[in-house]
């Protein structure tokens, strides 16, 4: 029989893989760990404080502010396009091992939804990454930037920090936005590329819902108001606000009430 994985220190070490493909596939085999029952949780000697993640040379990242905008206009375009969503969901793969490895003490079921997770990213990365080869590039290609990451950085020391900002603000994001982009492939002809954003909406709805579910958790833990502390953490200087059209269905099915989307909607209605 293996040797037991000890889960908090093997999540960091594959945060640290700067391969792409090496991460995605270390990602699998520790959820597969998980579920086998062989993974156990012992406090270990952590040396220098993990401030990165592993990434590849490329892509050459830029502030969000200097990212071009992405239109379909042409085969250059389409795939910036597909490049923009794998590298979001490479950065969600390590958002997510950063849960994992960061956040101690919690319930098993807390690092077995977000291996979960971590898993289900490594998936979409993938299927995102090959669509783009077919399009005559690869990831690295093209500029990106850190907006997800600067988020998991500004929220390392606080779950509901992260809870708040990570899948109730940035991931839902996806969800309102994904329709949208399906649209435009659908148009520029890419039924590919639609079918698999199918896929990563179903699954991102299961992330933001499991987001949900450890917000609440600790905001009970702490005898916090769930809906005044998202408020308070949407509030912070340089935390992006919110913006319609939402995806009511998407965000329903994830967890959120239906006062929360009309204080989304109306920020007024939440005072």
């Amino acid at each position: 029989m293996a040797d037991p994985v000890n889960l908090h220190p093997a999540a960091r070490h594959v945060l640290e893989l700067p391969d792409p493909e090496a991460k995605a596939q270390a990602t699998l085999d520790l959820w597969d760990a998980w579920q086998a029952g062989a993974c156990v949780r012992i406090p270990f000697s952590e040396g220098a404080c993990l401030s990165e993640p592993g990434r590849p040379e490329k892509p050459r990242l830029a502030p969000p502010q200097a990212m071009p905008r992405r239109e379909l206009s042409g085969p250059a375009g389409h795939a910036a396009l597909i490049h923009a969503l794998a590298h979001i969901e490479f950065n969600a793969i390590n958002l997510a091992l950063d849960a994992v490895y960061r956040f101690r003490d919690l319930p098993d079921a807390f690092y077995g939804d977000w291996l979960q997770v971590a898993a289900e990213e490594a998936i979409h990365f993938r299927l995102l990454r090959t669509h783009l080869q077919t399009l005559g590039h690869d990831y690295g290609d093209f500029l990106a930037h850190d907006g997800l990451w600067d988020m998991a950085r500004r929220t390392a020391g606080d779950l509901g920090a992260r809870m708040a900002l990570v899948p109730r603000l940035m991931e839902a994001r996806g969800l309102d936005v994904t329709p949208g982009i399906q649209r435009k492939l659908r148009g520029f002809g890419d039924q590919a590329g639609a079918a698999i954003l199918d896929i990563i909406l179903r699954d991102e709805i299961g992330h933001v819902a499991a987001g949900n579910r450890w917000f609440r958790y600790h905001c009970e833990q702490r005898g916090l108001i769930p809906e005044v502390f998202f408020r308070q953490m949407l509030s912070q200087e340089g935390v992006p606000s919110p913006r319609p059209p939402f995806n009511a269905a998407a965000r329903l099915a994830a967890g959120f009430s239906p006062h929360e989307l009309a204080m989304l909607s109306d920020p007024e209605q939440g005072h």
